[in-house]
């Protein structure tokens, strides 16, 4: 049987195209979430930005103390990082302990801010980066009502305290650096397809 080039072709396309289905519809159950266009600070890609972001912050907890606005941003950031980052095949091929600090990491932060295991992370992230924008600007109260008590269980005034005065967070800074240390040993971090 001689294969004619148009029907290599041809095959070539139909396996591709039966591989970008499988792989889309590989885990449909997985969250996925986006920052908002104003997180990305200096960098166009919105997962290296985060990665170096939080890396900077939670290494040095003084950088946050004090700033509800930036912790909030950082933590945001954060829950970004744990929800794209598990997903990436990259990365479970060549840092498979990342996923889990990640993991536990976010128990931490979720636990310091009061925000139920199961909150949905796009409303953590919604919910975090419009607080911010109104303390940016100056509006407290509006700060504190983008903090809802079904998502913050102390409630928006309460979780302003929490994050002008962030408790340690070592596994936080432990799963930040290590996402930091995976990028620098060239690691080409890519949200999963």
């Amino acid at each position: 049987m001689m294969v004619t080039r148009s029907s290599f072709l041809a095959l070539l396309g139909a396996l591709a195209l039966g591989g970008c289905g499988r792989i889309m519809a590989a885990d449909p159950a997985r969250p996925s979430a986006t920052l908002p266009p104003d997180a990305m600070t200096g960098a166009g890609d919105p997962l290296r930005s985060a990665i170096a972001a939080t890396a900077a912050d939670f290494s040095n907890p003084a950088r946050l103390a004090g700033r509800p606005a930036e912790a909030a941003q950082a933590l945001a950031q954060m829950e970004y990082l744990a929800v794209e980052l598990p997903g990436n095949p990259t990365l479970l091929t060549a840092m498979p302990t990342l996923p889990v600090q990640l993991a536990e990491a976010r128990r931490e932060w979720r636990a310091a801010l009061g925000i139920p295991p199961q909150a949905p992370p796009q409303m953590v992230i919604d919910s975090l980066y419009a607080s911010a924008r109104s303390l940016h600007a100056g509006r407290r109260e509006e700060a504190a009502a983008a903090l809802p008590s079904g998502l913050f269980t102390p409630g928006g005034a309460a979780t302003l305290e929490r994050l002008a005065a962030l408790p340690p967070l070592p596994r936080t800074n432990a799963a930040a650096v290590a996402a930091s240390q995976a990028e620098r040993q060239g690691l080409e971090f890519r949200p999963a397809l």
